[in-house]
């Protein structure tokens, strides 16, 4: 009985090792989109999407991987920047490393309402992020082909304005959302040509047991209305564990089926 006790003991220590060291992996997933509405004159769109840091700084290893994969033309960062408890010159440091890769682009998560969202607004405003609170912007091409990024407040809390955000975009042009909350896409209809949406919130369950979780694992699904890619994200909340649902960022390519 001893040696058992002893036995399991050495088996959750290890269980516990294991999922800190899975909290704190620094991976990049890698995904190629094409789409037969996005204008050619963009040639190939690169985006880096990173969502729910919450307490975590982030690596200068996500950076460096980032590079060598490419020049980025956005950074999108999906909600829950930070949480209750997290120092704002951390979120500094973070926004500073996040902006070696290029400009950058913000959500609201809930959780980033945990702290005084007027000072979280200023300094992201003071670190030149552009934050997309139920609005859009529009980017065009030389050619005059408009590309439209969408964003919306957290649908948690209930401040999502999606056809605030619709309104703000042009009549035409590709368009992309971004919504902390996947949950965004039951509001989204074939009429708003969303063509994708980019979200987190649910860290894949973040501790999964037999590949069961409170949420869904991330990644990629074509739905009826639109196609939506959910991050599994960065940090974590609660304990600074994961089981089943890895840490992850990603690096988003996208062109014109066409051009393939």
């Amino acid at each position: 009985m001893e040696f058992l006790f002893y036995a399991l003991v050495l088996v959750g220590v290890s269980l516990l090792i294991f999922m800190y060291k899975e909290a704190f992996r620094n991976k990049v997933q890698t995904h190629h989109f094409t789409f037969s509405e996005f204008p050619k004159s963009f040639g190939e769109l690169k985006l880096f999407f990173i969502s729910d840091i919450h307490k975590r700084p982030i690596s200068d290893k996500i950076i460096q991987d980032v590079k060598a994969k490419g020049q980025v033309d956005l950074v999108i960062i999906g909600g829950d920047l930070l949480e209750k408890g997290v120092d704002f010159q951390q979120v500094r440091q973070n926004l500073t490393l996040l902006k070696q890769l290029g400009p950058l682009y913000f959500v609201w998560g809930n959780n980033d309402y945990e702290v005084d969202y007027h000072e979280l607004d200023a300094l992201l405003l003071d670190n030149g992020v552009k934050i997309l609170d139920n609005t859009a912007v529009s980017f065009e091409s030389e050619a005059g082909e408009v590309m439209v990024l969408l964003g919306v407040d957290d649908l948690q809390l209930k401040r999502d304005r999606l056809d605030l955000a619709l309104q703000d975009a042009q009549e035409e042009g590709f368009r992309i959302l971004v919504s902390h909350n996947p949950r965004i896409t039951e509001k989204v209809q074939v009429q708003d040509r969303i063509s994708l949406v980019l979200s987190g919130h649910t860290h894949g369950g973040q501790i999964r047991i037999f590949g069961f979780g409170p949420y869904e694992l991330g990644g990629y699904h074509q739905l009826k209305n639109t196609s939506l890619l959910v991050s599994n994200g960065y940090g974590t909340t609660a304990v600074p564990l994961r089981l089943g649902a890895r840490a992850e960022t990603h690096f988003i390519s996208i062109s014109n089926k066409d051009q393939e």
